[in-house]
């Protein structure tokens, strides 16, 4: 099957069966998503929102979470993976939200970038989720999946290689949702370890399952 085929099928599957598929992060505003997607680097977001409500409790907004220290941070974040560096990185996100951007997350993928704690994934992350930007975030689900599915080269080695090649072959006006169909279908389907193919819908073609039939 040919990979343009394979793009081709699973937008159809999941514009069916999962056409409003959203982030599993609990969040009220761009601020709060922006803290959630944070915390979330390498932790699980059932642990990050069992956190968040308490934080944001304590630090509503950016101008608070500025003047915050270390000590009054870290205590409501340290179940989460890193829980120093990311406390490090809150207080710092904040203070450079309130500075440089008047207390407004900014849409810019390049501006994102530049507050502390934001990597790329986290910027496409707030970029499709919060604006409707076509960006595709790329994290250990949808680096995992993609491949298996034979939507991108098998010799992709970073997340960015994977971002150019989903960006290259989904329509625009589906990159935003893809992020999230792709990232649910790892987190559920095509775990890890032992992917659970004969629960998958879209075995059909998965380049991954038409392997292991052959075995």
């Amino acid at each position: 099957m040919q990979r343009k085929e394979r793009f081709e099928l699973l937008i159809e599957y999941f514009t069916e069966h999962q056409p409003d598929a959203e982030t599993e992060l609990q969040y009220g505003n761009p601020y709060e998503l922006l803290v959630a997607v944070i915390l979330s680097a390498q932790c699980t977001d059932k642990r990050i929102n069992a956190v968040t409500p308490a934080l944001f409790e304590r630090f509503p907004t950016p101008e608070l979470l500025a003047t915050a220290h270390f000590d009054e941070v870290f205590p409501l974040i340290r179940s989460v993976s890193y829980p120093n560096n990311k406390s490090k990185h809150l207080i710092g996100m904040a203070k450079m939200l309130v500075e440089d951007f008047d207390s407004v997350v900014p849409s810019e993928i390049s501006d994102l970038q530049k507050l502390p704690g934001v990597g790329r994934k986290t910027a496409n992350v707030i970029a499709s989720v919060v604006y409707d930007q076509p960006a595709m975030a790329v994290d250990t689900h949808v680096f995992r999946v993609s491949k298996r599915l034979g939507l991108v080269n098998q010799n992709a080695k970073t997340p960015l290689e994977v971002e150019r090649q989903l960006v290259k072959h989904i329509p625009k006006e589906h990159i935003a949702r893809a992020h999230h169909w792709l990232i649910l279908h790892g987190r559920y389907t095509c775990v890890a370890r032992t992917p659970k193919c004969g629960e998958c819908k879209i075995s059909q073609f998965c380049r991954y399952y038409e392997r292991i039939k052959l075995k």
